[in-house]
């Protein structure tokens, strides 16, 4: 299996816009952050994760089909790319069918939407609580490229409830958030 190097550097070769790279940094740590909660394979989730939105910027009206194809010539497991695929189900037809699978859908609008209320926060992510979140899903002005139905498709695909499934998200990210930039001392340098 490749390692996370090897995919962080597929990353930097495919991705330049850096909001990108930071939208999949964060889906990744929420989903490896469930791994752990689930006593699941951290480093196979946490590729999935990681690797989910690789040709969005380079092949958006093909997204996620060439990042597949580029993931399957360079060896990576099945698991993965079976849930890039998923995580697109609308345009691959592929259907979610593991833990992974849903997890990843569970995870990739909703860390978009966390971490753009980070941004929005003196504190950012330091003392984000769920309730802050719900209230910006609400309002549907407020990262408006952030798809809520998915959000609510990712919560009925893993049965958690809401806030829950928002405070892990928050905790995944929160591991990372100096390298993501989003903690209150790196906004206020900003």
């Amino acid at each position: 299996m490749p390692h996370r190097n090897d995919a962080v550097q597929l990353l930097e070769e495919w991705v330049e816009n850096e909001n990108l790279r930071l939208h999949m940094y964060s889906v990744e740590a929420a989903v490896r952050h469930y791994a752990r909660l689930r006593g699941e394979d951290e480093e196979l989730w946490g590729l999935a994760g990681l690797l989910h939105d690789l040709d969005w910027e380079r092949h958006p009206e093909e997204h996620p089909l060439k990042a597949v194809e580029e993931l399957r010539s360079r060896g990576y497991p099945e698991e993965v790319i079976q849930a890039i695929l998923a995580h697109r189900s609308d345009f691959t037809g592929v259907e979610p069918e593991s833990e992974l699978d849903r997890f990843l859908i569970a995870c990739d609008e909703l860390a978009g939407l966390v971490f753009a209320c980070c941004l929005v926060r003196p504190n950012g992510i330091d003392d984000l609580k769920p309730k802050s979140v719900v209230k910006k899903l609400k309002d549907k002005s407020f990262a408006a490229g952030v798809d809520r139905g998915e959000v609510t498709r990712g919560l009925e695909l893993v049965g958690l409830d809401r806030k829950e499934h928002i405070q892990n998200v928050i905790d995944g990210m929160r591991s990372v958030a100096a390298d993501l930039g989003i903690r209150g001392e790196d906004l206020a340098r900003g």
